[in-house]
Parts: structure tokens; sequence; C-alpha cells
């Protein structure tokens, strides 16, 4: 009885490690250099976003992720993309390099094929090489720091207008309301500073740098950084951090005296900007920023339908995470398959598609060939429309 079930044993194990090894022969190719665990072309073609659902940055984080899933919801509801649904899978990016990337290995493990996330550039720039390392394809919806672009990866596609993009149009602006002396703050971020440094560069005319001041995030006075700012007597000042310093930032110039023009970049463009200034000290601020859902003519219905699934208003880059996965979807389509380097080279070939921005074309660093960013302007305690910039 030993020796046959000592033979019987043998055999089981002989058998199961063949098994095993047909497995691991069949996989290869099919694992995190082929876009994570998904290993077959059935089933739901599964997308990721990183968007920040903590942190002070939290409030964007919504916005993003309910736009993703109404472009999913209005995709597979007419028959998904290939025969296939899509499936919109989000983990917590915290505007925090390691939370990022932390979610950036929990997304590829979970087989994603396309990334359709990223806001804070700080905390997207370490998941590029991890998704370049999976061949999954990015198309970053928010974040758009030149760093970003200067990592070169064949796979990185940015939705949102480049930092370049935004300091050429805070500079025309700058020129047509008069400046002459233009302070920039920020608050050393990848993103941020970006901003200023190119900003920087183009104040060499007139108007002329009136000095620069780089904040510590997260602190509760500012008063000695705008004390310091000041002292150059800036007629226009340019803050191109978030808006939870940039409120603080925005309240505590006007406490102390200054009465010029102050603009904010786009990651300080929300609601909370000004409940945070208070809306007497935010009055009159302007922004860079894209369009956002009350900026984009015709876009009634949009707002309508996120507003009926959500029970809330969208807000910004709600209109950019909506149209990534829209972008997604018809790449994946082109390509007919979710090989990533098919849907690169379906990606690249795209010529006219229409998103909120306008048709798309990307340029060959995968940007976009127009930024769109136009001025807003805080009225009556709202950020609104001020000037298109065309």
């Amino acid at each position: 009885m030993t020796s046959f079930l000592t033979r019987r044993l043998s055999r089981v194990a002989l058998v199961g490690s063949a098994a095993v090894a047909a497995m691991m022969l069949s996989a290869c190719g099919n694992g995190l250099a082929s876009g994570g665990g998904e290993k077959s072309d059935d089933g739901p073609i599964v997308l990721g976003m990183l968007t920040p659902l903590s942190g002070s940055s939290s409030a964007i984080g919504p916005y993003m992720k309910n736009a993703a899933q109404l472009a999913v919801d209005e995709i597979n509801a007419k028959g998904g993309v290939n025969g296939r649904k899509l499936e919109l899978k989000v983990e917590d990016e915290a505007c925090d390099a390691k939370s990022a990337t932390a979610g950036a290995n929990k997304l590829v493990t979970a087989g994603v094929k396309i990334s359709v996330g990223g806001y804070c550039s700080g905390a997207t720039l370490p998941t590029l090489p991890i998704f370049e390392k999976a061949g999954v394809p990015m198309l970053i919806p928010a974040a758009n720091s030149n760093e970003l672009v200067a990592q070169h990866k064949k796979n990185v596609f940015l939705i949102n207008g480049t930092g370049a993009q935004q300091s050429d149009a805070a500079l025309k602006f700058m020129k047509k309301v008069g400046a002459t002396k233009v302070a920039l703050m920020d608050d050393n971020t990848s993103y941020s500073k970006d901003i200023a440094d190119t900003t920087a560069k183009l104040l060499t005319g007139s108007p002329a740098l009136a000095g620069r001041e780089s904040v510590t995030a997260g602190e509760s006075d500012y008063g000695a950084n705008v004390n310091a700012i000041l002292k150059g007597q800036p007629d226009f000042i340019y803050w191109t951090g978030y808006y939870q310093e940039g409120g603080l930032i925005i309240r505590q110039l006007r406490q102390a005296g200054y009465k010029g023009n102050v603009m904010v970049a786009d990651g300080s463009v929300d609601q909370k900007l000004v409940d945070i200034a208070g809306p007497e000290a935010a009055e009159g601020v302007f922004a860079t920023m894209t369009q956002t859902p009350e900026t984009i003519q015709g876009a009634e219905k949009w707002i309508a339908d996120y507003k009926s699934k959500f029970g809330a208003d969208p807000g910004p880059y709600s209109t950019q995470a909506y149209d990534a996965v829209r972008v997604a979807a018809e790449a994946v389509g082109k390509a007919g398959s979710t090989d990533g380097d098919a849907v690169i080279k379906a990606l690249e070939g795209i010529d006219g598609f229409q998103l909120f921005s306008g048709p798309l074309k990307f340029t060959p660093e995968h940007t976009l060939s127009s930024g769109g960013f136009q001025i807003l302007v805080v009225e009556n305690g709202k950020i609104v429309l001020k000037d298109t910039l065309q």
C-alpha cells in the first residue's frame, strides 16, 4: 500500500511540475511587461487612475474619478470597445510620491492596460518608470510639469497643456494688464517650481522680474514669505502652487496691505481657494487655467449628466479626465488590441479626435498642439472666465 501511494504521489508531482512549467512558458510576455495581470484579450479592458483622494488636494480627486467613470459608463452603454467593456480602477496618489508609487504598483498588479490619471506632477513623475516597465500607456489629464515631457517616455501623453504653455499664457496676460514688476511665488514642488522657473526666464524686459520666493507647503503662516516678496515692490504677483497654500498667501498679502494684481496657476483653481482666502481677499484674483466645465461653450448637457449621476457639480479637471478615457478607448479601438505598443502607435496617429479643448493631435513630444490656457477671475466669490486670450 505504501509503495503504491509513493508511486502515485510521485506521478502527481511530476504532472503538477509539468503543468506549472507549461503555465510559466505560456505566461511569458503576458506578465508585467505586457500591462499587468490581465493575460488574455477577453473580459473587461481595465483602465487605471491615480488621483488625490486624500491630502491637501483631495477636493480634485472626486471630480476626476467621477468624470472618468461617466465616460466609462457611456462607452459601455454603446457596447464598449472591440466588443469588450471598460472597467475603471482608482488609487489614491495623495499628491505624494510614495503614495503614488504604491498606487501605481497596485494598478499594474490589477492588470491595467492604460493609465488615465495623474494630478500632481511631483507624484506623477515617479510613476512613469513603473508604467513604462509594465508596458502601460499613460494619458495624463492634469499633471503638466515640463519635467514629465523631459523624461522622453514613449508611453507618456499629456491631455493638459504644459507648464511652458501656461507660462506663455501668464506672460501674455501680464502684458495685457500693463504689469511692470512681477514677483513669483512657488512651493518648491516639481509642478510649481517648473512654472515659476519657466515664467522667470520670460521676464527679461517689461514686465521685469521683481523677486522670487519659495514657501514650504503645509504651513499655516506665510507672513515671512509675504514680507520678503513685498520688498521688491511688485505690482503683479504670480503664485504657482496649490490652493491650500495659495488661499493663505492671498489672505496674508491683502492683510499686509498689498493692493496689486494676484494671479494663481491651475493647481489653485478650486472654490476652496476662495474659501481659504476669504471672498473679500480673493475678489479680483486671476488664474491661468485650461477649460473648466463652466467655461466651455455647449457643455450644459454634459454638466447636467454629471450632476444627475453624481449629485454634485463637476469641478476642475473633470473634463480632462473624461476625455482621457475617451482617448484611451479611441486608441484601443484603432489598434484593435490592448497591446501597449499598438496603443501607443494609435495614439500618435490620432488626428482631429474631438476633445472639450478642441481637435486632438499630439506633438512629437506627446503634448497637446495647443495648450488651451485662458484667464479666469474671482468675481462675487465665484471663479469665472475673464479672458480667452484669443
